[in-house]
């Protein structure tokens, strides 16, 4: 028979380990969306989210830091990239290359870490690919049209060609919106930041994977 279980014996009360696998969120959205300011606000309340820093073969522009913006490289060093397979996925906008490193990435997301990709519909694509379930996927939409084409003035970058160019490519962005994850629209700032907070959230809860086995079994022997 075996001996009856004891306060010294028994297994401590189950607790769940918040270790768990790390996720990948892509946010897209159209050029003046308002998506550079998300995910600021979205960094400085997410404390085990970081931004993936990608390459680019564009120059740098005035207020942007090598390394924490973008890492800047040339066309050789690029190719170089994409033939040892370094990058999760890439693409050319509007005339410059762009990916993202897989080293850094896989290194965060192996560490149940979190990482922030910012890409169009073509890089989420790639990234869904290369990184399958690791991967969440949000399309931020502006609040119209207008909205949108009102805020791409109001910066006083560009010209009216570019401009033009830069809302018809905002059309195409948005017509991929039923192959993202989550779809929100940023009528207000705040509450756009509170959903996008809530889907990370969400799924962080979901990939406890590493954890709820153990958890599960400590419980039931309780």
């Amino acid at each position: 028979m075996n001996a009856p279980e004891t306060n010294a014996t028994r297994p401590p009360n189950a607790r769940l380990d918040a270790t768990r696998d790390g996720l990948v969120l892509v946010l897209s959205a159209a050029s003046g969306s308002g998506k550079t300011t998300v995910l600021r606000r979205l960094l400085e309340t997410e404390p085990r989210l970081a931004m993936s820093v990608s390459v680019t073969t564009r120059k740098p522009r005035a207020a942007e830091r090598r390394g924490d913006h973008y890492r800047f490289v040339g066309e050789a060093d690029f190719d170089r990239l994409v033939q040892s397979g370094e990058l999760l996925e890439h693409a050319e906008v509007f005339g410059s290359r762009y990916g993202t490193p897989r080293g850094p990435v896989e290194a965060r997301l192996a560490q149940g870490l979190d990482v922030v990709a910012d890409l169009d519909w073509q890089g989420a694509e790639s990234m869904r690919l290369a990184l399958g379930n690791r991967c969440v996927s949000v399309f931020m939409l502006p609040p119209s049209m207008t909205e949108l084409e009102r805020r791409i003035r109001a910066r006083a970058q560009d010209s009216d060609t570019t401009i033009e160019r830069r809302l018809a490519k905002a059309e195409e962005e948005i017509s991929h919106w039923r192959e993202f994850d989550y779809v929100i629209v940023n009528h207000d700032l705040d509450a756009c930041v509170e959903e996008i907070r809530s889907v990370v959230r969400v799924e962080q809860i979901r990939r406890r994977g590493k954890s709820i086995g153990s958890f599960i079994e400590t419980m039931l022997r309780t």
